[in-house]
């Protein structure tokens, strides 16, 4: 008896793992349908451009030898090792990816992509080719816009990324190292990322593969929509390591209106250097929560000092929208029209302030770079266990600060040290107090309180940097 009882439940028990397994197999997307009707629109992007290998640095021509020739390395380290090179002009070439955005030919590709080319050239999946002209293009946001000749072409449908949800299903077409109309497939693994080399951009994070080649293609929802156009991998080998970045197809659709209209992109700037507010600085700076961006420099000149932002100001909202970690900002900034007036709210001095700022044109990077960055007295080691010293005339002037701060010559173990002050860097604020000199900063750390995180505003390597510090009592 025991015996068919354990059989019948053994029974059961494979028919609801089967049936388990049938209803997961059956919750997996079928993108046969989505493939099938998005892959005309997608095109394979080549081109070339000439160089003059005699005005190419680093570049070499080596006469027609095989590669597997004993003599081939030979004449590859004495080209290289020669001053100048007058060996004909040669073509390179380059692949990526985009999608048609209008049935008149305008496509949507990346700028790295195009960057350089003398002749671009896109292919359809018909294998109808097109020479394209190159209508724009937009660094910050690596989006380029093409045109090609053609009629009632077919197109992709555009969706929205505002309301992307991390682990949402997603796929991309393109053409990984020349393989044309290549699919893959993954999930969102985050929204509104913030890249080191681009922060105006809110990244969508994926782990579809993407490889070289599929730069520029479009990333599909599952109702067959674009949502991203695939810009970046992240990868220590060159291929894909489960790190893919793209461009929200909002942002995308603002650059291309620009692009076709006017052929360049503006976007708003306020004019701040920010960085995130830690639990230690939320505490010094009288904050229930660490939230919001730290204003760390205010820029000469800017929409930010107009309108009264300060140092050590907290932005907590933008126009109306919640400033959550720094990396929120730019692009809310980036995506305000120029010479709007945009309210904010900020945090100063543990109290809530509302101010206007009327949004100026993003300036080029060069121009923002330019607008950013005698005897000396020495102190002896003080409560924060460090030395620092007036600044010079001279090193005031490479260090581009007009007035105040001072110099730490050296770090000991104590409260600067566990702040990560660091010897070079230069003090600015201490308790939101500008700091005039070495007898002034003296001063300020004698009437600091004890067991209570104190901010620092320092200057470091010609950045601004808040640090949070606390004074031990007895």
């Amino acid at each position: 008896m025991t015996f068919i009882a354990n059989y019948y439940r053994f029974v059961l028990f494979s028919v609801v793992l089967c049936c388990s397994g049938l209803v997961y197999a059956q919750s997996l997307p079928d993108f046969t349908p989505l493939v099938r009707q998005n892959s005309a629109a997608v095109v394979n992007i080549s081109t070339t451009s000439k160089k003059d290998s005699r005005n190419s640095p680093g570049e070499f021509y080596i006469p027609d030898v095989p590669e597997d020739s004993p003599f081939y390395d030979f004449f590859r380290k004495f080209f290289e090792q020669a001053p100048e090179n007058h060996g004909p002009s040669r073509e390179t070439a380059s692949l990526g990816s985009g999608f048609i955005i209008s049935d008149d030919g305008y496509i949507i590709s990346n700028n790295h992509v195009v960057t350089g080319a003398d002749e671009v050239i896109v292919k359809l999946n018909d294998r109808r080719e097109f020479i394209a002209e190159i209508i724009g293009t937009d660094k910050r946001s690596d989006i380029a816009l093409l045109k090609i000749d053609g009629n009632d072409l077919p197109v992709v449908k555009l969706g929205t990324s505002a309301d992307l949800k991390v682990g949402e299903w997603v796929l991309a077409i393109g053409s990984p190292f020349g393989f044309d109309y290549s699919v893959t497939q993954g999930i969102i693994s985050a929204i509104g990322r913030s890249l080191p080399n681009e922060n105006y951009i809110p990244f969508i994070q994926t782990d579809v593969a993407i490889n070289p080649g599929n730069s520029g293609g479009p990333l599909f929802n599952l109702q067959g929509e674009v949502i991203g156009v695939n810009s970046q991998i992240y990868s220590r080998t060159g291929g894909f390591m489960g790190l893919s970045f793209a461009v929200p197809v909002d942002v995308v659709v603002n650059v291309y209106s620009q692009l076709r209209d006017s052929g360049h992109v503006t976007r708003g700037w306020l004019g701040v250097l920010i960085q995130d507010v830690t639990r230690e600085l939320a505490e010094s700076f009288g904050m229930a929560n660490p939230q919001g961006a730290l204003v760390a420099k205010v820029l000469a000149e800017s929409p930010a000092e107009d309108a009264g932002i300060e140092v050590g100001d907290v932005i907590v909202e933008y126009d109306g929208a919640k400033v959550t970690f720094s990396s929120d900002l730019p692009p809310m900034v980036g995506s305000s029209k120029v010479n709007a007036k945009v309210p904010l709210e900020i945090i100063r001095k543990g109290k809530r302030k509302k101010l206007k700022a009327l949004i100026a044109e993003l300036p080029e990077e060069d121009k923002i770079a330019r607008i950013e960055g005698n005897g000396s007295k020495e102190s002896v080691a003080n409560e924060m266990n460090i030395v620092v010293r007036d600044l010079t005339e001279a090193l005031r002037k490479r260090l581009e600060l007009s007035e105040g701060g001072v110099m730490v010559e050296k770090v000991m173990q104590g409260p600067g040290s566990e702040a990560g002050l660091r010897q070079g860097d230069v003090i600015l604020i201490v308790n939101n107090l500008r700091v005039k000199d070495v007898a002034h900063f003296e001063d300020i750390l004698g009437k600091l309180p004890e067991n209570k995180s104190i901010p620092v505003l320092i200057q470091r390597r010609g950045a601004p940097t808040f640090l949070a510090f606390k004074l031990a009592g007895d």
